[in-house]
C-alpha cells in the first residue's frame, strides 16, 4: 500500500485555500471526464483518481486527517523508512474495535484506506464527487443552476494548418452515429469557437463549440492578423538592389529591395497577411525579415575587385 500525495494529483500547494483547491480540481475533473474522453482507459483512471483527492482535499475535516497522515508518513520516510514498512494500522483503525484491512490483494490499496478512513467509496454511492457529472463540473451543483442553464453543450478541439486557416475550411464530426459536416472560417486562429447550435447533449438543448487550434507553420509566424518570414538575398542585390521572389499565402510575387537593405531589415508588404476574421475582404500585412548570404568562396577575381572596392570606400 502506497501513499498518495493528493496535493500534487491536483497540483495545488500544501497550504492552498479551499477555493484554490476546488478550481483546480475543475479544471483537471473537465479535461479527463469520460464525456470528454470516451473509451479512454488512462483518462477515466485520472478522473477517478482527481475524485479521490478532491473527495479528501474538498472537506476540511477529511483534509485535516490525511494532512496528519502525511506528516507521520514523511516523517517515517526521513529516519529512513522502507518501501512497504509504514505501520498503517494506526490509521485504518478508523471505527471502534479497528477495521482489519488485507494488503496481500493486487486492487487499489490506497482506496481501501480511503474507505476505512474516511468512510464511503469516492466513486460510489457516498462520495460527493462520484456523483459529480458533467454538468455539476460545467454550470456547478443542481440546487446552484437555473432552469436555463440546465442545457448540456458539449466542446471538442480540432487542429487545422495556417494555410486553411487563411482559406478557410470543413471538418466532419461524429456525433451519435451522425456525420456533421462543419464550416471554420477563413481568419480563424488560435481560440476561436465555433458553435453548432443545438447539437450538444442529445435532449438538453444544448450546442456543440469546436474550439480551434491553428498548427504552426514552417513557413510564417502569425501575430495576430499579421504574418512574418525570413527571406534571403545574395549581397550584390542588396547592396545594388533588385528584385526578389518571395513566397506567400496565395504563390510567389515579386519583392522590390531597395540598393543598401541592411541584414534584419524588414520590408512590409500590405495585404499580404492573413484574413480578418469574419471580415473576409480585409488582411493584416506581411513582414519580410531580410537575411543577406554573404560568400564563402571568392574567386581569385572576385578577391581582387572586393580588394579594389574596399580601397575605394576606405578613400
Amino acid at each position: 500500500m502506497d501513499y498518495k500525495d493528493y496535493y500534487k494529483i491536483l497540483g495545488v500547494a500544501k497550504d492552498a485555500d479551499t477555493q484554490a483547491i476546488k478550481k483546480a480540481y475543475r479544471k483537471l475533473a473537465l479535461k479527463y471526464h469520460p464525456d470528454k474522453n470516451p473509451d479512454d482507459k488512462s483518462a477515466e483512471d485520472r478522473f477517478k483518481e482527481i475524485n479521490e483527492a478532491y473527495e479528501v482535499l474538498g472537506d476540511p475535516e477529511k483534509r485535516a486527517k490525511y494532512d496528519q497522515l502525511g506528516q507521520s508518513y514523511h516523517q517515517w520516510q526521513r529516519t529512513g523508512g522502507q518501501p512497504g514498512g509504514f505501520d498503517w494500522s494506526q490509521w485504518v483503525g478508523g471505527t471502534p474495535g479497528g477495521v482489519r484491512v488485507e494488503y496481500g490483494g493486487s486492487g487499489d490499496l490506497f482506496s481501501e484506506f480511503f474507505q476505512t478512513v474516511f468512510g464511503g467509496d469516492p466513486f460510489g454511492g457516498g462520495g460527493r464527487s462520484g456523483s459529480m457529472d458533467f454538468e455539476d463540473l460545467l454550470y456547478g451543483s443542481r440546487s446552484q443552476r437555473s432552469p436555463r442553464s440546465r442545457k448540456r453543450d458539449l466542446t471538442t478541439e480540432v487542429d487545422i494548418t495556417l494555410e486553411e486557416a487563411y482559406h478557410g475550411t470543413t471538418r466532419l464530426i461524429s456525433k451519435e452515429g451522425r456525420r456533421l459536416q462543419v464550416k471554420i472560417p477563413s481568419g480563424a486562429r488560435t481560440g476561436t469557437r465555433v458553435r453548432i447550435a443545438g447539437e450538444g447533449r442529445a435532449g438538453t438543448g444544448g450546442d456543440l463549440y469546436l474550439d480551434v487550434v491553428v498548427k504552426g507553420d514552417s513557413r510564417f509566424e502569425r501575430k495576430e492578423d499579421d504574418l512574418y518570414e525570413d527571406v534571403t538575398i545574395d549581397l550584390y542585390t542588396a547592396v545594388l538592389g533588385g528584385e526578389a521572389q518571395i513566397p506567400t499565402m496565395t504563390g510567389k510575387v515579386t519583392l522590390k529591395i531597395n540598393a543598401g537593405t541592411q541584414p534584419g531589415q524588414v520590408i512590409r508588404v500590405r495585404g499580404r497577411g492573413m484574413p480578418r476574421l469574419r471580415k473576409p475582404d480585409e488582411y493584416g500585412d506581411l513582414y519580410v525579415r531580410i537575411n543577406i548570404d554573404i560568400p564563402k568562396k571568392l574567386s581569385a577575381k572576385e578577391r581582387a575587385l572586393f580588394k579594389e572596392l574596399a580601397s575605394l570606400y576606405r578613400g
